[in-house]
């Protein structure tokens, strides 16, 4: 049980982590492409002003659902300053999470509107938004150290869930640097820990030890991001999409209840 005081605490040095975010300088590249972004715009929102800065994580600090995407949009969180925010990704992300009780409503269009979370946290292993949608390795590694002292920072987490590849491997990374072995995949629980496991979307991975002095690590989720190129193929759908929202709500109420999963009673 977090106490009242643990979580004021917590919640201060998660706002200290994102006033750095937003004042972040590292990667060059992604520092002219952002601004340049704000500057031409497009021609929808030439009338707006654009964030042009990287976009801080957004969410409930006492959460115990954690979703990590990969970047802000070029004329989403770039423009407005929220992750998933005022583009068609935001859209599917935030119905689902409406749907799944995770946020008192279903659309996103600016920081204004007046959209809360419950129990879940944004956040992203890239803040700033790069060219073609691709940050580089050294960018990712540039920004991986901000989502490490997140979770740190984040005391109630039980599900991470990652939208897209780059996100899973990136914060498989993250998770190794701070000392936990890879996890293993529920479905195919043969794998052994020391073989990184693979990106597929709805599955549901395991560690099976913590590191001494680091709390259990959160079970985490995989999805295909709800980019334009997944929903528009039907790559994703919506039902899809709910399936893994409706799982983190299961595993969150399995963990608080105390109840052996599936997983681990056969173990």
């Amino acid at each position: 049980m977090v106490s009242t005081a643990d979580l004021d605490d917590h919640t201060a040095a998660l706002a200290a982590v994102q006033a750095e975010i937003v004042a972040c300088q590292r990667c060059p590249r992604l520092v002219a492409y952002r601004e340049e972004v704000a500057r031409t715009k497009r021609r929808a929102f030439r009338d707006q002003e654009y964030w042009g800065r990287p976009v801080p994580s957004f969410g409930d600090p006492n959460a115990r659902l954690v979703i990590i995407g990969l970047a802000p949009a070029a004329h989403g969180g770039n423009r407005t300053g929220r992750p998933f925010t005022g583009d068609a990704s935001g859209n599917w992300l935030y119905r689902a999470l409406y749907r799944a009780g995770f946020a008192n409503q279903p659309t996103s269009l600016h920081r204004d509107d007046g959209l809360q979370l419950f129990d879940a946290y944004i956040t992203a292993v890239c803040h700033c938004v790069p060219p073609n949608n691709r940050p580089t390795p050294d960018e990712l590694a540039a920004c991986s150290g901000y989502l490490a002292r997140e979770l740190a920072l984040l005391p109630r987490v039980r599900v991470l869930l990652c939208l897209g590849a780059v996100a899973f491997e990136t914060t498989l990374r993250v998770m190794r640097a701070r000392g936990y072995d890879w996890p293993v995949a529920v479905a195919n629980d043969d794998e052994r820990p020391e073989r990184r496991p693979r990106f597929q979307h709805g599955g549901e991975y395991r560690w099976r030890t913590s590191p001494p002095g680091l709390p259990p690590a959160p079970v985490l989720l995989a999805s295909y991001h709800p980019s334009q190129r997944n929903t528009q193929t039907g790559l994703l759908t919506e039902a899809m999409f709910d399936t893994v929202f409706a799982r983190a709500r299961a595993l969150i109420a399995e963990a608080e209840g105390g109840a052996k999963s599936n997983y681990e009673a056969k173990r």
